[in-house]
């Protein structure tokens, strides 16, 4: 039985494939109707408006229609797509156990504990006949598939057989509304349906019946644990058989629609399989605790579903893959007890040797896997037979008489055999771990133990073994008996080689690992649906299939989908856009492809830009994925001659620094955004005209008038600040004179404004004296006074370093996509430049800035509106005011071919590099990225309150960075601080990053913490050793010595912080004298050093001594002694030990010292052995079961018995 999906949920009464999707309906106990993509192992939908179980379930064969029935006593249909109930059909008196759609008629057959069957028709939704003869519970009712019967199953102890033929005459859906008035006379016997046959035969009463698909055969199981299968003619019906084996109550039974067997299951929580012929039990499946209800095939696949107690399985009796092997142009595979090869050149296929049928009767005993040796002709096939055996064909040379006799195999037990040499093979003997080489005549030649505990054995190239384990691979040279390279790897089932043997694709259920001959990894790719096949194609991409996909993987692990299938293939070879597959039938099939768009991929993966061009000009490549593709890989100037759309031209045109494609998209699209991103661009371009043609098109004034200070055009801010005047803005009327210097013009600003003592501070400092003395004079007795002794400093603004102009460009030479993309216009050019006069006198290949500019804007005449300023009647139309008259329009300077700018592609910033192949969360946090240091931490070590680290993580990134400066108007410069850094580094290798926490600071804390606890400074201890424990995740050591020390250090941090909390706790309750004598009890239960244990002891002898408890402080004094005391405690303690040793306790406390306890961090209680307990994944410390999922007191970080990894703190530990 091979498990293809399982649910845990309420007990599953009722399931139903859907015909064509990957999905199946689960009708639940609890009244939910479960909708399940049994493929990805998703749940679509659940329906909840019954009231009660729902025990019947079933889709529609071509409609997107369910019908469901439950206690309710209710019917209803449901549309899937809708995702609701259409109508309920109300009727039945009881229960309804079944209902299941006709295939062909707008029918429903529903059974009932009403004692009743029910045809219902969904299109007029009415009751067209009611079968009633059962005289107890109608347990099921089914149509039968292709003939005018339906077959019920009832406690009675009979199974019945209903003819309905003359229903057919009466579909129209007038007929049933003229038939409502007969319902009665139905109630009594109709003359719609009559009873064909009762067949009695059951002890006990009949829990399911059904019809076999193509033959005239009835079989029912019952609650006399039995199975019986009937046979019916046209006149009568009689018993054949009795099938017998469960141990219970029979739920449900039924003929598999491909094979020629019997499926039942049971109460007794078994699945069986019978052989329909023979009448013989094949195989059981059992499950532990949960009792079988219900049986579902699906309609066109081999697939089986079981619903049980606690969910249900979706399942498969045989595996469908046939078993084949590639031999150069040959295909050599199994079918139908035959090995067959089929040629790919001629496509022809021809039988070749008869393969002997297994003896046994279980199921999953056909051929597993072949080998081929070419040179040999030989074949050995692999099966499950007896535990795993081999069988070794002679496929004879010559082509006539092919497959007419019976060879006699030679065979062997063996898990698995694969051809090693030409004349060798080897066998893979699990009990031993070894493989066993033998000749062609089956005669062991040598044995070679494996290097590690192999469950399969894969061929590797001659004289190698591919040896699979759980979790890797190794590759073993049988000679010299060495591993040549191993692989960790997820349960590889199939592996294929590349035609030339230097590239490895590992096929495991929901991965494919790709490597080279020597298994060095190159990329692995996850599916959410289950990988079926694959083979390489010549020019190194793996094609693979799924269940319903054809898919492709480039060698860095880029994949895509080529082909979406109907019904899953094996993939046997690829020749160019053909691919040879062979089908679950075993029949051999040709698919053609389409590959323009994974070679397209490879080429730009393998640089060949000369077939990238090719392949944009001649094929139809297009679409999102493409471009995004591009844009992904670093090629945007190449996907922007894909895109049509001007803001994903825009984008590009950015990314790709073509400035010039930008202005020409932003001005199509006009929008505040985009030419706002354009003066971005054109700031980091050093572009200053299309700067200021962005900024003017925004109409951004400060930018502008900013734009004019940094570039030194005094011309153009002067006007800018006639502008603000214009427009009454007195702040940018202020801010442009300050960045001309022009002083008189503040002072005037401030003036009017009415801000008179700032306008005389100016005219003061900046020597203006006449100003001022009028200033003053208007100020009167307010004039402001000056500070004394302090340096005057003038604002005038700085000098620009450099004036006006555009920054200088690279000089490259034009990129092959630049020259060879001009499809449109490449012919013309070349003529337009050999007719041309002179040379120089060429065409721009930019957009015409300066055209745009002057066409497409009113630009308003400064001069006439300053001039017309008296005119009061129309004011000031300043929403048109653009850009001033004499703007110097951006132009590209110089040839366009020689100096289109090209961005230096930036590299990869050296906190990325830190934590590219990093788990340590010390070196994530160093880089900034404290997101992953955050779940990293929380994977390892079940972290959920950061907020104690908070400021370790900040100082861990101030520390691993500095920062330049580097002159005065350039920003500083951030420098990453590498781990042993020096001046010999090679400045491509980047070392980690170097942290402000080490271990040895670590001792140092530790240091203080003890001596804070010896002078008795509780508190100030506590918050020492927290930050121990707050700080110990983030830090990273070298080596494995010192990450056993961290551990260490981890449980004497905890011991204390748990001590501490007890004796804090102890001195807060004034007025509970025995919870004060436990707490000190329990400290005395920590492992402390023997200073502080001596004063534990001491204390926790004083306070039960005090307490009159006077045999636990005897107690507490014998093991002071133990300790090696100083004279004074020594003295003490033989003091309590001389009054007290012959006292008992006054009161009885919660501490037994003679038992074996731990002290849960959260109730301060003692958990003693035996006792359950839940721990802190990152501490260690112990908690009663209670505070479970909540966050640990000791270390307050982590959440109290969650999942985590354990603790990553060096490099050696992932190694």
């Amino acid at each position: 039985m091979l498990t293809k999906f399982e649910t845990k949920s309420n007990r599953v009464k009722g399931l139903s494939f859907h015909s064509k999707r990957p999905w199946i309906l689960a009708s639940l106990h609890s009244g939910v109707i479960q909708l399940w993509d049994y493929r990805m192992g998703t749940l679509i939908d659940r329906f909840d408006e019954h009231d009660g179980p729902v025990r019947g379930v079933h889709f529609h064969k071509s409609q997107p229609l369910f019908v469901s029935g439950g206690d309710d006593y209710k019917i209803k249909v449901w549309n899937y797509k809708t995702h609701r109930c259409l109508f309920t059909l109300l009727g039945h008196l009881d229960y309804i156990r079944t209902v299941q759609f006709h295939d062909e008629h707008p029918w429903i057959v529903s059974a009932s504990d009403d004692q009743t069957i029910r045809i219902w028709n969904w299109q007029s939704r009415t009751c067209i006949s009611v079968l009633t003869g059962h005289n107890h519970y109608v347990m099921c009712a089914s149509f039968h598939p292709k003939e005018d019967l339906v077959v019920s199953a009832s406690l009675d102890q009979t199974v019945r057989v209903w003819d309905i033929s003359s229903l057919r005459k009466k579909v129209s859906p007038a007929d049933d509304i003229l038939r409502l008035g007969q319902m009665n006379t139905d109630l009594f016997g109709g003359v719609d349906a009559v009873v064909k046959y009762v067949l009695e035969g059951h002890d006990r009463g009949v829990n399911w019946a059904s019809f076999h698909p193509t033959l005239p055969l009835i079989v029912s199981g019952a609650d006399d644990r039995q199975i019986k299968l009937w046979r019916m003619n046209d006149s009568k019906a009689w018993e054949v058989d009795t099938l017998r084996g469960h141990m219970n109550n029979v739920s449900c039974v039924m003929f598999h629609a491909k094979q020629d067997i019997i499926v039942s299951n049971s109460e007794d929580k078994s699945i069986r399989i019978w052989d329909a012929t023979k009448r013989t039990g094949i195989q059981t499946f059992r499950r532990e605790h949960d009792r079988f209800w219900i049986l579902s095939a699906h309609p066109e696949m081999n697939l089986l579903a079981a619903g049980h107690d606690s969910g249900m399985i979706v399942f498969k009796l045989e595996r469908e893959r046939p078993a084949f092997s590639v031999s150069g142009d040959t295909l050599y595979y199994v079918k139908d007890r035959f090995l067959r090869c089929y040629e790919f050149s001629s496509q022809k296929d021809n039988q070749v040797v008869p393969i002997r049928r297994p003896g046994s009767v279980s199921l999953n005993q056909g051929p597993k896997t072949l080998s081929f040796s070419p040179s040999e002709n030989a074949v050995l096939i692999c099966s499950d037979v007896d535990g795993g055996t081999y069988e070794l064909y002679i496929v004879p040379k010559d082509t006539a008489g092919r497959g007419d006799y019976m060879q006699d195999a030679r065979k062997g037990a063996g898990s698995s055999a694969v051809f090693v040499a030409r004349n060798r093979f080897a066998v893979l003997d699990k009990s031993n771990n070894q493989a066993i080489v033998k000749n062609l005549k089956n005669e062991i030649v040598k044995k070679n133990p494996l290097p590690i505990g192999t469950d399969a054995i894969f061929y590797a190239g001659t004289g190698n073994l591919l040896c699979r384990a759980e979790d890797r691979v190794v590759i073993f040279d049988l000679q010299q008996r060495v591993v040549l390279g191993e692989l960790q790897a997820p349960a590889v089932k199939y592996v294929v080689w590349s035609n030339n043997m230097e590239s490895i694709a590992l096929l495991a259920k929901h991965a494919i690992v790709i490597a080279n001959k020597k298994l060095v990894h190159r990329c692995t790719l996850h599916e959410t649906i289950r990988v079926k096949s694959g083979a390489w194609d010549d020019n190194g991409v793996f094609i693979y299939t799924t269940l319903n996909h054809i898919k492709y993987c480039l060698p860095n692990g880029d994949s895509g989908i080529i082909k979406t299938l109907d019904v899953p293939i094996y993939i046997t070879k690829i020749s160019g856009s053909n691919i040879f597959c062979l089908d679950r039938d075993g029949k051999n099939r040709v698919i053609s492809i389409d590959s323009s768009e994974y070679m397209f991929k490879l080429a730009l993966l393998q640089k060949r830009y000369d077939h990238v061009l090719s392949m944009i000009r001649n094929s139809r490549l297009c679409g999102q994925a493409v471009i995004a593709y591009l844009q992904q890989k670093g090629f945007p100037e190449v996907a922007l001659h894909f895109v049509n759309d001007e803001k994903t031209r825009f984008n590009l045109a950015l990314e790709s620094g073509n400035i010039q494609i930008a202005v020409a998209s932003a001005k199509e699209i006009d929008d505040k955004d985009h030419w706002y991103k354009l003066g971005i661009e054109a700031l980091r371009q050093g572009n200053t005209g299309i700067m200021e043609y962005a900024y003017q098109r925004t109409k951004n004034l400060e930018r502008l008038s900013f734009l004019y200070l940094v570039t030194g055009n005094t011309e153009k801010l002067s006007k800018m600040m006639k502008i603000a005047e214009i427009k009454n803005d007195v702040m940018g009327q202020f801010h442009n004179a300050m960045y001309l210097g022009d002083v008189q013009e503040r002072v005037k600003i401030l003036e009017n404004a009415g801000h008179l003592p700032l306008a005389y501070v100016t005219a003061v400092t900046h020597g203006l004296n006449d100003v001022a003395e009028r200033l003053a004079s208007e100020l009167g007795e307010n004039v402001p006074s000056l500070p004394e002794g302090k340096e005057r400093s003038l604002l005038m603004p700085p000098t620009p370093i450099m004036c006006g102009a555009d920054w200088p460009l690279l000089r490259v030479m034009r990129g092959i996509f630049d020259n060879g993309l001009d499809v449109g216009r490449a012919g013309n050019e070349e003529e337009e430049e050999a007719t041309g006069a002179e040379w120089g006198d060429e065409e721009l290949d930019i957009v015409d800035v300066e055209g745009v500019m002057q066409n497409g804007e009113v630009i308003a005449d400064l001069e006439d509106e300053v001039a017309n300023e008296d005119n009061d009647e129309g004011g000031w139309d300043l929403e048109d005011l653009e850009l001033p008259p004499d703007v110097d329009t951006p132009k590209a300077s110089g040839n366009a071919r020689s100096s289109l700018f090209v961005a230096p592609t930036p590299g990869m910033p050296v906190s990325q590099i830190w934590i590219h192949k990093s788990s340590l969360a010390g070196e994530h946090a160093a880089a900034g990225n404290f997101d992953t240091a955050m779940r990293l931490l929380s994977r390892q070590l079940g972290i959920k309150n950061f907020a104690p680290m908070k400021p370790l993580f900040m100082d861990l990134l101030a520390g691993s960075h500095t920062y330049i400066n580097a002159f005065a108007t350039a920003p500083t410069i951030l420098v990453a601080v590498e781990k042993g850094w020096n001046e010999t580094a090679s400045p491509n290798v980047r070392g980690p990053p170097a942290l402000v926490f080490k271990f040895l600071q670590m001792d140092e804390k530790l240091k203080t913490a003890y001596r804070a606890t010896t002078e008795g400074k509780f508190p100030d201890a506590l918050r020492q050793f927290l930050n121990i424990l707050h700080t110990i995740p983030l830090l990273v050591v070298d080596s494995r010595r010192e990450v056993d020390e961290v551990k260490e250090l981890i449980e004497i941090a905890r011991e204390y912080v748990l001590g501490l909390k007890l004796e804090v706790k102890r001195k807060e309750i004034k007025d509970n004298s025995a919870r004060q004598q436990e707490l000190a009890a329990y400290f005395t239960n920590c492992k402390l050093q023997m200073i502080h244990m001596r004063l534990v002891l001491t204390n926790a002898m004083t306070i039960c001594y005090k307490g009159a408890n006077y045999a636990t402080a005897a107690n507490f004094a014998r093991m002071l002694l133990e300790n090696s005391p100083t004279e004074i405690q020594a003295k003490k303690a033989r003091q309590v030990l001389q009054h007290a040793s012959d006292k008992k306790d006054t009161n009885q406390l919660n501490y037994d010292y003679r038992n074996p306890f731990v002290v849960c961090g959260a109730t301060y209680v003692p958990i003693y052995r035996g006792q359950k307990d839940v721990s802190c994944p990152y501490c260690g410390a112990r908690f009663v079961p209670t505070i479970e999922g909540q966050l640990c007191s000791v270390c307050e970080l982590s959440v109290v018995g969650a999942d985590a990894s354990g603790l990553l703190c060096s490099p050696t530990q992932i190694r």
